[in-house]
């Protein structure tokens, strides 16, 4: 039976480490922080928490890495009482973070040359979806590696898919939200404008629906532009705006156009600068107007 180790029990890592142990039934560690989701439940099914990466490491065959970004991962793999200071030959990591390319790249490198192996596998999806085993996976890295993984990542999500070598993984994820973010962007600006003409919001989705404005970003802003109910996109503005930086980062590597990209992160980072960065993105709108209705 593998040992499952996780670093990142936040808001989507409560949900994996949760299907690991309940639905997968590894045996199951992961590192006290206090950025973790309360923990009762995993520890009431048998998992065990420990004070540093490097811990987590000596413990696990497979290491899930659930953090912010770049910065944190490089943390945890590499600082003081890392993971690579208590990693076992063979240890495979899955980085489940959204993260830069070339770091993952430098990352996948390290964990190599300590002797592991190395996939970076970034979700889609929501929390709602990691607590019900039902995210989905793009996971780059060696074939043979994801394999012998694969009924862990089987316990939290339902679709996998291989999309190319280590660092592919981080890449399609950028490109996913760049153009997810982007869509929700522009709508909650056009609906921002649409709302301080009197525009009847009701309509103005309907209208969208039936055209070219139809698709997965109306679906899931139409709640917050209708009745003000935000909860359906669980996304921070301030996440947002890390994950478009990342992909103006990685387009700027590649010497690619990024001008749309500029606009989106500009038109995000006024948001919050105003203080709205904890704000979820479906709230765009609201924020975005120049008639600010009361609250």
């Amino acid at each position: 039976m593998l040992r499952v180790g996780i670093v990142g029990v936040g808001l989507m890592g409560h949900g994996i480490a949760k299907n690991v142990r309940a639905r997968g039934s590894f045996p199951l560690v992961f590192l006290e922080h206090p950025g973790n989701q309360p923990v009762d439940d995993l520890l009431s099914l048998g998992a065990t928490a420990c004070r540093t990466p490097g811990e987590v490491a000596s413990a696990s065959d497979i290491i899930i890495l659930c953090v912010t970004g770049s910065p944190q991962v490089e943390a945890i793999l590499t600082g003081e009482a890392g993971v690579l200071s208590g990693l076992r030959k063979g240890t495979i990591i899955v980085d489940c973070s959204t993260a830069l390319p070339d770091s993952t790249l430098r990352m996948a490198a390290a964990v190599e040359a300590a002797g592991g192996r190395f996939l970076d596998a970034p979700m889609t999806r929501t929390a709602k979806h990691a607590e019900e085993g039902k995210l989905n996976l793009l996971v780059g890295g060696n074939e043979a590696d994801l394999r012998s993984v694969r009924a862990v990542l089987d316990s939290f999500a339902e679709g996998i898919e291989h999309v190319g070598p280590v660092s592919f993984g981080h890449r399609f994820k950028l490109l996913h939200n760049y153009v997810s973010i982007g869509f929700m962007a522009l709508l909650g600006e056009a609906a921002a404008e649409a709302a301080d003409a009197g525009v009847d919001p009701a309509i103005f989705v309907d209208v969208l629906a039936k055209g070219g404005g139809a698709g997965a970003a109306l679906q899931r802003m139409a709640p917050a532009l209708v009745t003000g109910d935000v909860s359906t996109v669980p996304f921070s503005i301030g996440n947002a705006l890390k994950d478009i930086s990342y992909y103006q980062a990685m387009a700027s590597n590649s010497g690619v156009s990024k001008t749309i990209a500029d606009g989106v992160g500009a038109a995000i980072a006024a948001v919050v600068e105003n203080g709205h960065g904890q704000s979820y993105i479906s709230d765009l709108t609201r924020l975005l107007r120049k008639a600010k209705p009361a609250g």
